[in-house]
């Protein structure tokens, strides 16, 4: 598993101090206790989430898929909705914390000729495509706008919402992008808000949002 730098940089920037924690095998009672150090909870993108653990047979293009990963995140992103921690989840990270609320996932969305490019087909970097938030939703507040030119990287998607999840941001073919927890301080965008955020203040201002939730805790 890796971050890479723009995480930590657009939390850095942010004002937060960011703390990397390699993922090791966690129940619900130790996931609580190790975040218990902490005022935030940053779940990152990365590879596919098993589809055993949404009730799936697994498509041949899912890829990357870490058990180790899913088995850490799972039981940390629910410790942290217990312990009211500011949580903000992208790409899998999203993801994750739909399968968490038990939801599922379009395990393939690449070759769905209604939507438009959400990762290059060679899938070497992505691409940028609107995002439309449901106004005053925590998503749009946080970007201080309804409308968003996002980084697109994935070729899966969100399917049935988990529960207390609340859909709040769609692409502009309609895909889901972006949910929030009906009750709590915790987003989830399937876009990577940290790959623009240096150039781009909406989406600097998701960590900035991110940062202040946790300092006021």
């Amino acid at each position: 598993m890796a971050c890479t730098a723009a995480y930590v940089d657009a939390v850095s920037r942010a004002g937060g101090d960011p703390v990397i924690v390699p993922p090791v095998l966690l129940d619900d009672e130790s996931a609580s206790v190790r975040l218990s150090r902490f005022d935030g909870l940053l779940l990152t993108g990365g590879g596919d989430i098993d589809p055993a653990l949404y009730g799936q047979e697994t498509r041949p293009e899912v890829a990357h898929v870490n058990p180790a990963r899913d088995e850490f995140e799972i039981p940390l992103v629910r410790a942290a909705i217990d312990r009211a921690l500011p949580t903000l989840c992208i790409c899998r990270g999203a993801q994750v914390l739909n399968v968490a609320l038990g939801g599922t996932l379009h395990q393939h969305i690449s070759d769905r000729e209604e939507l438009v490019a959400h990762r290059n087909d060679d899938g070497s970097d992505g691409v940028l495509h609107e995002v439309r938030a449901q106004p005053g939703s925590r998503v749009m507040k946080a970007m201080g706008v309804e409308r968003a030119r996002t980084f697109s990287h994935h070729h899966q998607a969100l399917a049935d919402v988990g529960t207390g999840l609340v859909p709040v941001a769609w692409a502009e073919d309609g895909l889901l992008e972006g949910v929030e927890l009906d009750d709590g301080w915790v987003l989830g965008v399937q876009w990577h808000a940290e790959a623009t955020a240096a150039a781009d203040p909406t989406q600097q201002a998701i960590f900035d949002a991110l940062v202040r939730e946790a300092s006021n805790r």
